[in-house]
């Protein structure tokens, strides 16, 4: 009689015993490699510090938001200030924290507000961008990250009374939204005065139903020149102008606005047909037509590019001297609050090369020469640089 051949399961029960040994020192090799990986580093925060500046208006616009390390996070508020700098403009978005119907994720915010108020820095919290559970879907609408539903103020306004509950007496500070007046940063509609005046509202209301003390800024205009027609974005003085008679006053505690040079001197008179560093004047001379002269300004966003490739730049040198003009300008404006330079740094330099070139410190941490006299000018030390 012939012999019975191995069953299938016989035959796989051997061929797992024979590879057995192998399978284990396998698993024991890759151990030993992940043994060699380089755990994260340490952060230790050390003793809290103090910032040391003669001009405490200085400030500068960070891009934490992204940055995903966190020794880039600690060293670059350290480099802030040790600049001089006492405050900072941060950007904290929605989408970053959001988890569904007032359920939030605050680890990342937590690390960033940390790590600042250990430095001796003031936070000025930037809020906007859209989570896409409120967004129409990509097949009914195509929107952007900016796109906020009329129907979905509310929600926002949730998301800005939390914010403000969870960092009370820690961020006195907010802005809502940013260049409301770019159809850009509008979710690519039509800049609206008015619907935005009702944003400032419904935040307002909740910003201060958590913390009676904070402060919300308005506005955060971007400097344009584009007519009321245009779609593609609306004058900063006529959007302002709109605000007002919206009702925005009972709004907002203080104004935001951006004041860029472009390839003007910071002297340069203001014009309503011109972009220049001191076109906030006339943004001004509009808080003050309207009975608002008591609220103070800050410049949320302010500088000039040295982009060799860009027609609105400047060169470096322009650039360093241009900057710390603007800086003894603002000092003549008493309710002027801050000017607070764009931007800091930026976490890739070669994905955003626009940016870059307003940057003060490179993405690997190279401090450009601009960083070296504006720590001179605030520190009070002899300038590195001759005019």
């Amino acid at each position: 009689m012939p012999a019975q051949a191995p069953s299938l399961t016989a035959r796989v029960l051997s061929r797992t015993a024979h590879a057995a040994p192998l399978l284990a020192r396998v698993a024991i090799v890759a151990a030993a490699l992940i043994s060699f990986v380089p755990a994260p580093p340490r952060i230790v925060l050390g003793p809290p510090q103090t910032v040391i500046t003669r001009n405490p208006a200085i400030c500068v616009h960070t891009r934490l938001t992204d940055e995903v390390e966190e020794w880039k996070v600690q060293r670059t508020l350290a480099l802030v200030r040790e600049m001089g700098a006492p405050t900072i403009v941060e950007y904290f978005p929605w989408p970053y924290v959001d988890r569904g119907e007032g359920r939030y994720d605050w680890s990342h915010p937590d690390r960033i507000i940390r790590h600042a108020e250990h430095q001796g820095l003031r936070v000025i919290a930037r809020l906007g961008l859209v989570p896409a559970r409120l967004r129409p879907p990509a097949e009914e609408r195509v929107t952007s990250l900016t796109y906020l539903p009329y129907d979905a103020f509310d929600e926002f306004a949730a998301f800005v009374g939390a914010f403000v509950a969870r960092y009370r007496g820690r961020v006195e500070d907010i802005i809502i939204w940013n260049e409301p007046n770019l159809a850009f940063e509008w979710g690519n509609r039509p800049p609206d005065p008015e619907a935005y005046t009702e944003l400032l509202r419904l935040t307002y209301t909740a910003a201060h139903a958590a913390n009676p003390a904070v402060r919300v800024l308005g506005g955060a205009l971007a400097p344009t020149l584009e007519p009321e027609t245009s779609g593609y974005a609306m004058s900063d003085l006529l959007f302002l102008e709109r605000m007002y008679a919206a009702g925005a006053r009972d709004w907002f505690d203080a104004l935001a606005v951006h004041a860029y040079g472009f390839t003007a001197p910071p002297d340069a008179p203001p014009d309503p047909a011109a972009i220049n560093f001191r076109r906030v004047e006339l943004l001004r001379a509009i808080m003050t037509a309207h009975g608002d002269e008591n609220k103070p300004v800050v410049i949320t966003e302010a500088g000039w590019s040295d982009d060799p490739r860009w027609a609105n730049s400047v060169r470096p040198g322009q650039r360093i001297a241009y900057t710390l003009d603007a800086f003894e300008q603002a000092a003549a404006w008493p309710w002027l609050e801050a000017v607070c330079v764009w931007n800091f740094r930026i976490p890739v330099d070669q994905s955003n090369r626009r940016d870059a070139y307003f940057a003060l410190v490179s993405s690997d941490f190279t401090r450009k020469p601009i960083y070296d006299a504006i720590q001179a000018y605030a520190r009070g030390w002899e300038s590195p640089y001759t005019p």
